[in-house]
């Protein structure tokens, strides 16, 4: 088969595109034909070994993928059933960029009929996330308010979505007129433009009394800022960080406690598969409604290598080549 891959942890220029042997699923798997991944901030961290977890060498990259079943192992699923995965590539798992995968059946949702596979790929691992992050880690409730720093991206706009699902009011940042404008139709009550005002200095105005969550999707936020922002019991969702600089960021531990308030550490990929499989249960819902979109660019999966470039070159503040999310076509007919 052919696939996107590293023999090492290593820089992208270590990424090749190639053959490797097919894989053969074990008993508790499920042998996928995979028609399209995509590439997350997470997966430059798998491959650069930024983020520690087991893989096997090689590794093919990603954890995303959209396809369909090859042959029906431990799913019971027939041949040609569509489905999608978003936790390949790490804890020990090999990746989804290749022609086949090999899938835990745990890990395997169907694809709601009549869903492009396209769409679906560039939702699911934001959409778990902020599924996974809102409900299970910040206790998110009908009529409480979140804060979304950085609420145009990927994250920050399934967040949204997700908010509103529950019934809660959502007020997002993000820069410039056009960033605040999308947020606003994906659904966020109020807007604020952070090149014009300090986020958490203009929540006081819409929140006086704070928000109950603060979401910083940017990584560069301060988390003492965000605990002068909450209300009485509010929680910060550190969900972004992993590339900003150590140190430098201070708690002040006596307001967390007269005020009941908590700072949680939350990753999406050491979610439990229960967790994993109720979060993909709303997906499927969204999906089959078709408001789940997001900006994408399609590539072949040759151009894995300048995926990860990008993604790269865009964490250091430079403009990214891509708009959106980035895609990788796998199968010929997607």
């Amino acid at each position: 088969m052919r696939a996107a891959y590293v023999e090492q942890r290593g820089p992208a220029s270590s990424i090749r595109y190639g053959e490797l042997p097919d894989p053969v699923p074990a008993s508790d798997e499920v042998l996928v034909r995979v028609t399209a991944t995509a590439v997350n901030r997470v997966d430059t961290f798998v491959r650069s070994g930024a983020y520690h977890t087991p893989i096997p060498l090689p590794l093919v990259l990603g954890r995303d993928l959209v396809g369909e079943v090859a042959a029906p192992g431990a799913s019971g699923l027939a041949p040609g059933t569509r489905v999608w995965s978003n936790s390949l590539g790490y804890g020990g798992r090999q990746g989804a960029s290749a022609e086949l995968a090999c899938v835990p059946a745990d890990r395997l949702y169907r694809l709601p009929d009549g869903v492009d596979p396209l769409v679906a790929v560039a939702v699911l691992h934001p959409a778990a996330t902020a599924y996974t992050g809102l409900v299970h880690h910040a206790r998110m409730r009908s009529g409480e308010t979140l804060f979304v720093a950085g609420g145009n991206g990927a994250v920050g706009t399934c967040l949204i979505r997700m908010a509103k699902d529950l019934g809660v009011r959502v007020i997002a940042a993000a820069r410039g007129p056009r960033n605040t404008e999308y947020c606003a139709e994906a659904g966020a009550d109020e807007v604020i433009d952070s090149t014009a005002a300090d986020p958490v200095a203009a929540l006081r105005g819409p929140a006086p009394q704070g928000v109950d969550v603060y979401c910083d999707t940017t990584g560069r936020g301060s988390v003492g800022s965000a605990v002068d922002a909450l209300a009485d019991r509010g929680r910060v969702l550190v969900m972004a960080g992993l590339a900003s600089a150590p140190g430098g960021d201070s708690l002040d531990v006596g307001r967390l406690y007269v005020h009941d308030q908590s700072v949680v550490g939350f990753a999406i990929s050491l979610a439990t598969t229960t967790e994993l499989a109720e979060a993909a249960a709303w997906i499927n819902r969204r999906l089959s409604r078709n408001d789940l979109r997001l900006d994408t660019t399609v590539l072949p999966l040759a151009q894995a290598r300048k995926a990860h470039e990008d993604m790269e070159t865009a964490a250091q503040g430079k403009a990214h080549r891509y708009r959106g999310r980035v895609l990788l076509r796998v199968s010929p007919s997607t």
